[in-house]
């Protein structure tokens, strides 16, 4: 009997769900809309219980072991997604006991850049490491970070949040409602306000001369910055830097062995990693310097969402 978990990526748009086994393999996979019944939350509870349950059946011979959610916002301690600006659900979502009750399988909930570490860690290139820091470099920056083995959660399930450390005084807006804070600087839309800046205050020629800012994406630049436009090399040198400077602060708290990168902006490899390693390096206190390594995530070409969900389910199992 095969012996599966259930990971699921809870996203503004698509619900994505697959069976993985303890080595990664994926078994089977499907999505839902997150969006399709608006804040109707008990007809997208029937529609993802539904599918899950579809996907599990189409599985000859298996054991389910759990079912690992990711999700922005979501507690670990209390199995809710609570207040999540990009998703519908505005009042407490409790996620973890619906999934218990209706499916009669252990269900553990955290938050997606967590599961991302903890994906890391069980599939990719943590494996042995006790003391790493992941960076999910998307739309936002998010971090899951990992001490002596296990994910920092803090005392209200919210700790390890990178992305809203203040990097600048009175910098960019955010969001989150404050100002200057790294996902401004260092997310895919961070590197487009960066991208827009430059071209205010530059006469140079580039690719993105002529698109409006929602027509431009991250991607875009990626691909512009390895045709080597002046702009785009500009944008990610400027990016690196304030992220790495705010990765040697991390550095001085926990003092990992390595922080891996992933998400779009990891993608433009050297480009973005070589500043961002100059800039944590030139920041670091001497008994840090030349330890650190900065490495890309070794789950980047996978369906990482769904394996950090499901790497979730199996650190579970596996503690009890």
């Amino acid at each position: 009997m095969k012996k599966l978990a259930v990971g699921v990526d809870i996203g503004g748009t698509n619900t994505v769900f697959g069976l993985v086994d303890r080595e990664g393999n994926l078994y089977g996979e499907g999505s839902i809309h997150t969006c399709k019944h608006g804040a109707n939350l008990g007809m997208y509870l029937f529609d993802l219980i539904e599918s899950i349950q579809k996907l599990i059946n189409s599985v000859e011979d298996v054991d389910i072991i759990g079912i690992g959610v990711g999700a922005p916002n979501a507690n670990y301690y209390t199995g809710t997604i609570e207040q999540s600006a990009n998703l519908p659900w505005k009042e407490p979502v409790y996620l973890q006991q619906e999934l218990r009750n209706r499916l009669s399988i252990p269900a553990i909930i955290t938050n997606d850049a967590n599961a991302a570490a903890i994906g890391e860690m069980i599939y990719g290139g943590a494996k042995g490491m006790r003391n790493f820091i992941v960076v999910t470099l998307g739309t936002g920056l998010g971090s899951g970070i990992v001490v002596n083995g296990e994910l920092v959660y803090g005392h209200d399930g919210f700790a390890g949040e990178l992305g809203h450390v203040m990097v600048k005084e009175n910098g960019r807006e955010c969001g989150c409602g404050r100002k200057g804070c790294l996902e401004t600087y260092a997310s895919a839309t961070g590197i487009k306000r960066t991208v827009f800046k430059l071209m205010a205050d530059s006469i140079d020629n580039s690719s993105f001369k002529g698109n409006s800012f929602n027509e431009l994406t991250a991607k875009m630049i990626t691909d512009a910055v390895n045709k080597q436009d002046p702009l785009a090399i500009e944008a990610y040198r400027h990016t690196g830097e304030i992220l790495g400077k705010a990765l040697a602060n991390a550095v001085a708290i926990t003092s990992p062995e390595a922080i891996f990168l992933f998400g779009g902006l990891a993608k433009a490899g050297s480009y973005i990693f070589e500043p961002t390693q100059k800039s944590m390096e030139d920041n670091l206190l001497f008994a840090y310097k030349n330890k650190i390594k900065l490495l890309p995530s070794k789950i980047h070409d996978k369906n990482t969402a769904v394996l950090g969900a499901s790497a979730l389910a199996w650190q579970e199992h596996e503690k009890k």
